[in-house]
């Protein structure tokens, strides 16, 4: 079997299901540093929608940050707006097209790609995914199988992530 089958990708994927108005997203990103350092290439950090209904600027902000992939910069635009939860929250979509523009990114097909929502069925894809595998809140990580529930609480995760991710890529290289 080559490695480029679905049941082998390349490298260990971590889905990342996230949203940008989330307090507990923005307090997994010391994890999510922590793991890309560790890892490098050798780990796929997924980012994946899973906007909450009880904050209003979410499902923009997934919306954006699919601009933002587009433009070749998903996490440095998730990690900004993170950092900035509050802002988001008084600022909404303007705000979201104001961190683009910080970023270097092209403001103005940020705007437009809100006003038409041409990443609307990305995000309800991944909701619709997550719902299906039974993430209910923020940040929920999905590595081989196992899902781990940060939205509750964030401690050991980082650890059982790391444990999985050295099974898988011991696996890989056996």
């Amino acid at each position: 079997m080559n490695d480029s089958s679905p049941a082998h990708p390349a490298v260990p994927v971590l889905d990342v299901w996230c949203e940008l108005q989330c307090p507990d997203c923005r307090g997994a990103l010391a994890d999510l540093h922590a793991l890309r350092a560790r890892y490098g290439d050798r780990l796929e950090l997924r980012l994946r929608h899973f906007p909450l209904e009880k904050h209003k600027h979410a499902f923009a902000a997934a919306q954006a940050a699919e601009e933002a992939a587009e433009q070749g910069k998903a996490w440095p635009y998730v990690e900004a707006v993170l950092g900035r939860v509050e802002e988001l929250d008084r600022g909404g979509e303007p705000f979201l097209v104001e961190v683009a523009r910080e970023l270097g990114l092209d403001a103005e097909e940020f705007d437009t790609a809100l006003i038409d929502g041409r990443h609307i069925l990305i995000v309800d894809a991944d909701q619709a995914e997550g719902k299906a595998i039974g993430v209910t809140g923020t940040p929920t990580y999905v590595i081989g199988g196992e899902r781990l529930d940060g939205g509750k609480s964030q401690e050991g995760l980082r650890e059982r992530v790391q444990e999985i991710a050295d099974r898988l890529l011991a696996e890989r290289e056996a």
